[in-house]
């Protein structure tokens, strides 16, 4: 049978409340991450807000655990980092060094159990733009406060998708 685009999940109709009160707080955590954060950090903003999905809509997944989510993010971090040091004068090796330090994150997050998708959309970003003490306070702040969030409040949170 075919799913229909306007058709409404049926767990929403029994977890409406979980529905509305996961996506206020992801929306409340976000917004303060946000405050703290400036046009410098757009290179991480938006794999917080994938982690802030991950966390918020699916607390029990394990890419949703503080040690993914953290560690995974230090990784990415260090990865991009240590690849924008790589010399990249054309756009074909630009582009190389861009996907290895995507690949290097993946693979060290896997050999370190510490897999957390949107890790990998923060080591693409600071591959491109480089090493920033700014950017890394950035990335622990907000990975640290999504798991904080997460974890004072997982008795209530139920996995949505």
């Amino acid at each position: 049978m075919r799913r229909r685009l306007y058709r409404i999940r049926r767990e929403f109709k029994r977890l409406w409340l979980n529905y509305i009160y996961q996506s206020l707080l992801a929306t409340a955590v976000i917004f303060i991450i946000l405050l703290l954060l400036n046009r410098e950090h757009a290179v991480v903003i938006a794999s917080i807000g994938a982690t802030a999905f991950i966390v918020f809509t699916m607390p029990r997944n394990i890419t949703a655990a503080p040690r993914r989510v953290i560690g995974g993010h230090i990784i990415g971090f260090l990865c991009g980092s240590a690849f924008a040091f790589i010399p990249h004068p054309t756009a074909i090796i630009a582009i190389l060094v861009y996907s290895l330090a995507v690949g290097a994150t993946i693979f060290l997050m896997v050999a370190l159990d510490a897999e957390h998708p949107p890790a990998g959309g923060t080591a693409l970003g600071v591959a491109i733009t480089g090493f920033s003490v700014s950017v890394m306070v950035a990335v622990l702040t907000s990975s640290i406060a999504l798991s904080l969030a997460h974890r004072f409040s997982k008795k209530f949170l139920k996995d949505l998708t």
